[in-house]
């Protein structure tokens, strides 16, 4: 009967610990972005506060006073609606890198779990039928729920950006 060799062994590893640093990496360019846009925001929000005190203290009368946060409201909505963009935008983008790479990640282990049950398939001895049997089944359950979850998130994920 033919095993994993410890080359076999590290090469996965390897594999697993490449993935686990390219999604980590995704993750933080997606917060690094969200940093940035909260940087800017927050300067661009400074400078505007600034505007707006500027004009309040120049006001010649009442009335140009009362107006100003009428004149300030409809922008405001128009910027907060293209923040909740952009965020969005952002954490969607991260979301299905990850995923992509996940379906990926689960897919080959998919792969590499079948052809080390077809290998066992080859080379086990007579009477071993059930114990490859039992095996078969796991795996092909196993596939069957990781589908099923994975459906189920997807549809969960397109209703969610459906609503926003």
């Amino acid at each position: 009967m033919s095993t994993l060799t410890p080359q076999q062994l590290v090469t996965a590893q390897q594999a697993g610990l490449e993935t686990l640093f390219g999604l980590t990496n995704k993750a933080f360019e997606g917060f690094e972005k969200l940093v940035t846009l909260n940087f800017q925001v927050g300067k661009a929000t400074l400078a505007e506060s600034q505007e707006i005190l500027a004009k309040g203290l120049s006001a010649s009368n009442p009335g140009e006073l009362l107006a100003l946060p009428a004149s300030l409201s409809q922008p405001a909505a128009e910027k907060v609606a293209a923040y909740g963009r952009q965020v969005h935008e952002i954490v969607s983008e991260v979301q299905s890198e990850i995923s992509a790479a996940a379906t990926a990640q689960v897919q080959q282990f998919q792969r590499d779990a079948q052809a080390f049950v077809e290998n066992l398939k080859k080379n086990a001895p007579a009477g071993s039928e059930s114990v490859i049997a039992a095996w078969n089944s796991a795996f092909s359950a196993a596939s069957a729920t990781y589908e099923s979850a994975n459906k189920a998130a997807r549809q969960w994920v397109s209703t969610v950006s459906a609503a926003q």
